[in-house]
């Protein structure tokens, strides 16, 4: 039922964008950073479902649980950078959409570092 108010709100929102797009763009550009918002509050209770998910999955695993709050920021940079170059083309900025895109994977690559480590650990702990 969720995926059915999401659809709608994109496409109430993309309909107003065009309908209002020709006579006042700031005004569209409002309204398709508000629908956008309304999605992403959807998507956020979906995704607090999916993050119990990982949890009762860290618990039964053993796995350390600084990598799985690692994994989750990662996926929240991608997510977010994702949602806000979204905006900026929406707007008109793609220039600004593909840096923001550049930032949210540098800033990925960074958080990455200590799953990679401990990756690295385990391989040479394996290795006689």
């Amino acid at each position: 039922m969720e995926l059915i108010k999401i659809i709608g709100i994109g496409l109430i929102t993309t309909i107003s964008v065009i309908v209002v797009k020709q006579t006042k763009p700031e005004i569209a550009l409002i309204l398709g950073v508000a629908g956008s918002a309304l999605v992403f509050f959807f998507i956020v209770d979906l995704l607090g479902e999916a993050f119990g998910l990982f949890n009762y999955i860290v618990d039964k695993s053993g796995i350390d649980s600084s990598l799985f709050t690692c994994l989750l920021k990662i996926v929240g940079v991608g997510y977010l950078a994702e949602f806000a170059a979204g905006v900026c083309t929406d707007g008109g900025n793609a220039g600004m959409a593909s840096k923001i895109l550049l930032a949210g994977k540098l800033v990925i690559f960074v958080l990455a570092i200590p799953i990679i480590t401990e990756l690295t650990d385990i391989i040479v702990g394996i290795l006689p």
